[in-house]
């Protein structure tokens, strides 16, 4: 801010006020809005797109074909969030039989399905191969637990003065830890940084089930199943819940529009007001303290509080602006590892395709071409040095088998999220986007032949796209890499790590804070729980 502007006297300055501003209406945003509006708040949300819902949209990408934007399966919306927002009562359907199964498919063996809530049901597999999927899930989950209650509050401020409630909540955890046992808990310390390829091979026989297990533990990093920490991965997902069963995952009806729809509603019933169409060109600072924000347009409101739900590097960076912060916290944001390795493709089909071995059943489910940890492993390899691979791995849905509405009587809609699809791609993504979505078609002609012949119309989103449609930098969904060093009391940098920031009055409550991205609104939960504690 200019000497001058620090100079205007208020009244011409600001024309409105609200207590608190939050920055994105993303489902982080709409949460942190919902929970500071009820505790008596008068909430502005300000967004810059002409909907809510970021990356969490339904949005039509053919005449007719509808299909959630960029997340397409809900696995770790937090019960939290559910019961305090009433979503429910505001339309968001999450009944036990919407869970869906995960189909690892194959060209050269039949599918295997993992049944329930991740694999409480196997089948396709040989009774030997079962057993040890039964012992490795319970152990699983068994570790995922220990994390889990780090995922509903702010991390430990190890360096700092904890609350009593916090120490207490440590020392919860710590309990936990030792209730696995003795031999259960030296195991949990030396697989926790482990990578996931290792752990399979030593329980697992099976391609198809390593293959899908090593998927999901790298989806959305830009991590292989061979690199150190990739376990966590797989931790992270299992310690989400959908209507109080971990694990489980559903295709909402209406795409996971409908759950920004109930957040919304929530919201709005609330008090929350949200303008659309308005993106923040500036946080005000003064003294030291968020003072309000400059839009685009150039108007200008006044806030008490300022909430950010924007990725950490543009809220420091570019709108609140280095001379605002010290030198060091500055290269640290700088620094964060934020660039995207997976790719969406959205696709408007004549029919529903036909894959080998699935049923109507398997179909409404999510089905995965990732037919080894091999596979994987050598679908990652290309991506560290600038390159997609000629043979990516993939997570489909068709969920216009389950929701009609998506599509034209008979038509079909599919999307899917392709690893890996590198940000900084070495011959540009002008170039390279039409042989990728090549490369990915051929993919899904090998394991549904036929497919080509029934595209109406193909969308695909590299990584550059996501970043220009829905303002994630780097276009990664979790505003950061979600890996070992950029977790808990590491996310985003020191400094920030616990939703408040070295800005008086300014926080964050995206992806990029703590515990990072994916549709659970936790960190919407936790900035609000935070914000409410500090600002009495």
């Amino acid at each position: 801010m200019t000497s001058s502007e620090a100079a205007a006297p208020q009244a011409s300055r600001w024309n409105a006020k609200s207590d608190v501003i939050v920055i994105g209406g993303g489902h982080n945003g709409l949460v942190c809005a919902a929970l500071l509006a009820r505790s008596g708040r008068k909430v502005l949300v300000l967004e810059a797109a002409v909907e809510a819902g970021g990356g969490a949209r339904t949005e039509e990408f053919a005449p007719g074909f509808r299909v959630s934007s960029v997340a397409h399966i809900l696995n770790r919306l937090h019960p939290d969030v559910v019961k305090e927002l009433s979503l429910e009562a505001h339309g968001l359907k999450l009944e036990p039989a919407t869970h869906i199964s995960s189909v690892s498919l194959s060209t050269d063996d039949d599918p295997l399905v993992l049944t329930g809530a991740y694999g409480e049901g196997l089948l396709g597999a040989s009774d030997k191969e079962a057993a040890a999927w039964k012992d490795l899930r319970a152990q699983l989950f068994r570790y995922a637990g220990i994390l889990k209650p780090f995922l509903s509050r702010r991390p430990p401020d190890l360096g700092g003065r904890m609350s009593m409630a916090e120490t207490f909540a440590l020392g919860q955890t710590a309990l936990a830890l030792k209730k696995l046992g003795k031999e259960d808990m030296r195991d949990f310390l030396r697989v926790i940084l482990m990578n996931v390829a290792d752990l399979l091979d030593e329980q697992l026989t099976d391609n198809r089930l390593k293959g899908l297990l090593a998927f999901d533990a790298v989806l959305g990093s830009h991590l292989g199943p061979r690199s150190p920490t990739s376990l966590l991965g797989l931790y992270y997902r299992l310690a989400g819940e959908i209507g109080g069963r971990a694990g489980a995952q559903t295709v909402p009806a209406g795409g996971m529009g409908a759950v920004t729809a109930a957040i919304v509603a929530s919201a709005e019933k609330a008090g929350v007001v949200l303008r659309t169409d308005a993106a923040v060109r500036r946080i005000v600072v003064e003294n030291g303290r968020a003072a309000g924000v400059v839009l685009e347009s150039g108007e200008e409101i006044s806030g008490s509080l300022v909430v950010s739900a924007a990725d950490p590097s543009t809220t420091f960076l570019e709108l609140v602006g280095p001379r605002e912060l010290n030198t060091g916290f500055v290269r640290k944001v700088g620094n964060i590892r934020k660039n995207g390795d997976a790719a969406k493709l959205h696709l408007a089909l004549d029919r529903p395709p036909q894959f080998a071995g699935i049923d109507t059943t398997g179909l409404r489910g999510r089905l995965v071409i990732a037919p080894s940890t091999d596979h994987v492993e050598r679908a990652f390899n290309p991506s560290k040095y600038g390159e997609f691979s000629p043979e990516p791995v993939m997570e489909i849905t068709l969920p216009s088998l389950a929701d009609p509405s998506l599509a034209p009587s008979g038509a079909c809609v599919l999307s899917a999220v392709v690893q890996y699809a590198p940000y900084r791609l070495r011959e540009g993504w002008d170039a390279g986007k039409p042989k990728f979505l090549k490369a990915i078609m051929n993919i899904l002609e090998r394991y549904a032949p036929g497919i080509g012949k029934t595209v109406r119309h193909a969308e695909l989103l590299t990584p550059r796209d996501i970043e220009r449609r829905y303002r994630m930098p780097g276009g990664h969904w979790h505003h950061g890499e979600l890996q070992a060093d950029q977790m808990l009391m590491s996310r985003p940098v020191f400094g920030a790590e616990g939703y408040a920031t070295p800005i008086d009055g300014l926080y964050l409550c995206g992806a990029g804070s703590h515990p990072g991205g994916g549709v659970s609104g936790a960190p919407g939960l936790n900035a609000a729980r935070r914000i409410i504690a500090l600002e009495r």
